[in-house]
């Protein structure tokens, strides 16, 4: 049996985990700032805007910058090599970040680990697309960005252990090795499905990115699709940096109490809690939502976007009741519920997006919508929190961990537009799938 005219179902399988380890790493690499910003702002004395623009903007900027021209070079030339390349790149820059010894230094090593991951999300999802049958596509693509919260969670929980033992600056090379050497099992046993679909063609030959702007200009359920996410990302990468800050600041004293019946300091404990909920239950998430798209879309496209809408409202009091709960325990069990949530929009959303484009524009295609995502939500959610936190806690005079709270609050009002605006894409969603 074959999924299709290059490789066996088998092998196609391998791929997609190969592809799923690469995805694992890249959130290791992005979210292991996250468990290790209290250590990092305390050592460095750093603001919360400035922690912001550390684990947001440096970042984002050079991702979304280097996104949709590392993804034209995915579509024209060998996606396995661009993802092989990319991963070492980023797990080098990982490394460096430890060997950091100020901030704008540290600034310059997460802007680094920006240039490689750019070449990871759009030719990694193409290279599923391919892989995949067509009526499982929403199944692998979640599968794939399960990477997202097993990579969060690998990242939070050793993350936060490594650096309870031997300081943030080992989590950092901890955190960035393996990824050199998995690099190397991508080049060595991965191939690009790619010639199986056409015959090689000169460059000249392939869709030009104004052809792609051409193409998505009458796509209204890409950007509908597009500026949901971002708007769900906006709040997501937003809260992401300071959600350990939160435990530690708001519920310190519970934390440490917590932590010595289990033999961790406060930073591992939170790290290994946070992490355990990102990986265990945004994982479920992530794989629910796909089995569902699988599930209904086939009989309705447009539920590719209904799932994200109503699971993206559903959420918010849930996160909100976990911010204002005076217990650590009880916000954490608040937490859970918004986790299994906020993943179910991974696998419809990214299986629409590659269904709106023809094979040869996928890759760009992916990267532009990761371009409008990841500018809004990664570019500007971090900063706009460490903002919003350093507001509350000077201009309202709250303090470092009510200003902190509330920021984090008030942040979470805008996933309201996200729902929205996924709502909307549903019917246009139905007519402009081409494949």
């Amino acid at each position: 049996m074959k999924t299709n005219a290059l490789h066996s179902v088998a092998y196609g399988r391998y791929a997609i985990f190969i592809l799923f380890l690469v995805s694992v790493m890249n959130f290791v690499d992005r979210q292991i700032m996250t468990i290790l910003a209290q250590p990092i702002k305390a050592d460095l004395g750093l603001s919360d805007s400035q922690l912001g623009v550390l684990t947001g903007f440096a970042f984002g900027l050079v991702y979304c910058s280097l996104g949709i021209p590392v993804a034209r070079l995915a579509d024209r030339t060998n996606r396995v090599w661009v993802v092989g390349a990319s991963l070492a790149i980023w797990s080098a820059f990982t490394v460096l970040c430890g060997r950091a010894m100020s901030y704008p230094a540290l600034v310059l090593a997460r802007m680094g680990v920006g240039v490689g991951e750019a070449g990871c999300m759009p030719p990694g999802m193409a290279l599923v697309t391919d892989y995949a049958e067509k009526g499982k596509r929403a199944s692998a693509l979640a599968f794939f960005a399960m990477g997202t919260p097993i990579g969060t969670l690998l990242g939070l929980a050793l993350g936060g252990i490594v650096a309870d033992i031997y300081g943030w600056r080992t989590a950092f090379l901890i955190a960035g090795l393996p990824g050199l050497l998995l690099a190397i099992l991508v080049f060595a046993t991965l191939r690009d499905p790619k010639g199986a679909f056409q015959v090689k063609e000169k460059p000249a030959s392939q869709p030009r990115l104004k052809d792609v702007f051409s193409h998505l200009r009458g796509k209204r359920a890409f950007w509908l699709l597009a500026f949901a996410a971002a708007a769900k990302a906006f709040v997501a990468f937003g809260q992401q940096p300071f959600i350990a800050a939160f435990f530690l600041r708001v519920h310190g004293d519970e934390v440490a109490h917590w932590g010595q019946q289990i033999g961790l300091k406060p930073i591992g404990t939170v790290g290994l809690a946070l992490g355990l909920l990102a990986g265990v239950f945004g994982a479920a998430s992530n794989w629910i939502g796909g089995r569902l798209a699988d599930r209904y879309g086939a009989q309705d496209i447009g539920f590719y976007a209904i799932l994200p809408a109503v699971a993206a409202l559903a959420a918010i009091p849930f996160f909100c009741i976990a911010m204002l709960v005076p217990s650590a325990v009880t916000a954490y069990l608040f937490l859970i519920p918004g986790s299994l949530l906020g993943g179910l929009w991974f696998g419809p959303v990214l299986a629409a997006v590659q269904g709106l484009s023809p094979r040869e524009m996928r890759s760009t295609t992916t990267s532009l919508f990761l371009f409008i995502l990841n500018m809004v939500g990664m570019g500007l959610g971090a900063v706009a929190v460490g903002c919003l936190s350093d507001m509350f806690n000077h201009g309202f005079h709250l303090g470092d961990a009510e200003g902190l709270r509330w920021a984090l609050v008030v942040s979470s009002l805008f996933a309201v537009s996200a729902a929205g605006l996924f709502w909307m894409a549903r019917k246009p969603l139905r007519v402009e799938v081409i494949d």
